[in-house]
């Protein structure tokens, strides 16, 4: 029976994404990386001071402490959901995706602990993805409500992750090297879980330990040509027409410890023992309408005798026109329904895109997980899947469907991953 089928098919999605996951597994992550790049030892009347900042930066930080010795300064910054302990360490917990007051507070510690650090000091970094929400750090002149209003405004206007934390950097004393510049004169060594497709290191948490994406003069333009620049707040606007990039004093050591490819080739890994499975090598990036379209394109041509499996990372956009609730994942799972319903494919499929932090937009879900008969389920509950869709409201259109994908807080994040699984022609 079809309907068999797609439970099948759906629970060979959902265990993939589990895989990819665990592959992103910080902890594991970080203790590979200290075998191939053991940690800096401070000199004889030195600390070693630890900022982990991130999702995964818990994890990162408890797998990092039996490699410690002597005198440390620890500080953990995470988001609220993430409720994993950070022994011996001061802990944070922040807003994630917006800054709240909590990320302002840990920002001034960073910063105090930063400053204080001498020449026998190691400041080692434990950074991953959210760490830019976390640590929102304004400089003078700028506020935390400055920033919050700065950061939805960027996040509702389908800018990129490259596009935005080019912006953000300018904003803040820690982004774009900031964290190296004030942790002077000591070295800074930094450990780096990639939630960027590609792997900038500029870009991952905003790059505190790497030069900036761009130049204040950049972040002037790119905001000038997405028409934001007149719309953010005066505060901000002042700031970037006179503020200038100070170049780094020393370069930190920096480790790319995993990413999203890894994981999207472990979910793919799991898929190959019963589907023939293809990689899409191009990241899965940009509007979330193009995205879906290109999905759909994929669906109608890759057929095969045999049941299909094809695999995307990346990290998508949506342009906020309504006042519904969602995130990008969970909004392109449905457009991509909305089309296979337009135009249906005769196979049994089904479509998982979700956020491997377990966190899809201000939404207690992953993402979601369709299949051919998820805009129907939508209009036997009374709605039009049209009508929610023009609202942005993905997560009750997928709710009312029983499709949104739920893993709770994984703590970790390395972007999305995209998986269409198809029954054989």
């Amino acid at each position: 029976m079809l309907t068999d089928e797609l439970s099948a098919l759906k629970e060979a999605a959902r265990q993939a994404f589990k895989a990819a996951v665990q592959r992103a597994d910080p902890a594991l992550a970080m203790r590979a990386a200290l075998v191939r790049h053991p940690p800096p030892r401070p000199g004889l009347s030195g600390r070693t001071i630890v900022i982990a900042v991130g999702k995964a930066a818990p994890a990162m930080l408890r797998a990092l402490l039996p490699r410690l010795d002597g005198r440390r300064h620890l500080i953990c910054v995470t988001h609220r959901e993430n409720d994993e302990q950070a022994p011996g360490a001061e802990v944070f917990r922040a807003g994630h995706p917006v800054p709240d007051s909590v990320g302002e507070t840990a920002s001034l510690r960073v910063i105090e602990a930063l400053q204080q650090a001498t020449s026998d000091d190691v400041v080692i970094a434990l950074i991953s993805g959210g760490g830019s929400a976390l640590l929102p750090a304004p400089p003078d002149g700028v506020t935390l409500e400055d920033k919050q209003k700065l950061n939805r405004l960027l996040l509702e206007n389908g800018l990129d992750i490259v596009q935005m934390n080019l912006i953000r950097q300018q904003v803040s004393r820690l982004k774009g090297g900031g964290l190296a510049r004030l942790a002077a004169p000591a070295q800074v060594t930094a450990y780096i879980l990639s939630d960027v497709v590609g792997d900038d290191l500029r870009a991952i948490a905003s790059g505190p330990t790497v030069s900036p994406i761009g130049t204040t003069e950049d972040a002037r333009d790119l905001l000038r040509e997405a028409a934001l620049f007149d719309r953010i707040p005066a505060n901000i606007q002042a700031h970037l027409r006179v503020a200038r990039t100070a170049p780094l004093p020393q370069d930190a050591v920096n480790h790319l410890i995993g990413g999203n490819r890894e994981s999207v080739e472990a979910a793919a890994q799991y898929l190959s023992q019963h589907y023939d499975t293809k990689v899409i090598a191009d990241p899965l990036i940009g509007d979330v309408n193009t995205a879906a379209a290109s999905i759909f394109r994929v669906m109608k041509q890759e057929v095969t005798s045999r049941p299909r499996a094809i695999l995307w990372g990346g990290e998508t956009t949506v342009k906020i026109r309504g006042r519904g609730r969602g995130g990008r994942n969970q909004e392109l799972a449905l457009r991509v329904a909305a089309l296979a319903d337009k135009a249906p494919v005769t196979r049994p499929w089904v479509f998982l895109s979700g956020g491997t932090d377990g966190r899809d937009g201000p939404t207690d879900a992953a993402g979601g997980l369709v299949d051919q008969g998820t805009l129907s389920r939508i209009r036997a509950e009374g709605q039009a899947p049209t009508a929610l869709l023009d609202q942005n409201d993905s997560n009750t259109a997928l709710r009312l469907a029983g499709d949104l994908l739920i893993t709770g807080p994984t703590g970790t994040n390395v972007a999305d991953v995209q998986i269409l699984l198809t029954g054989a022609a």
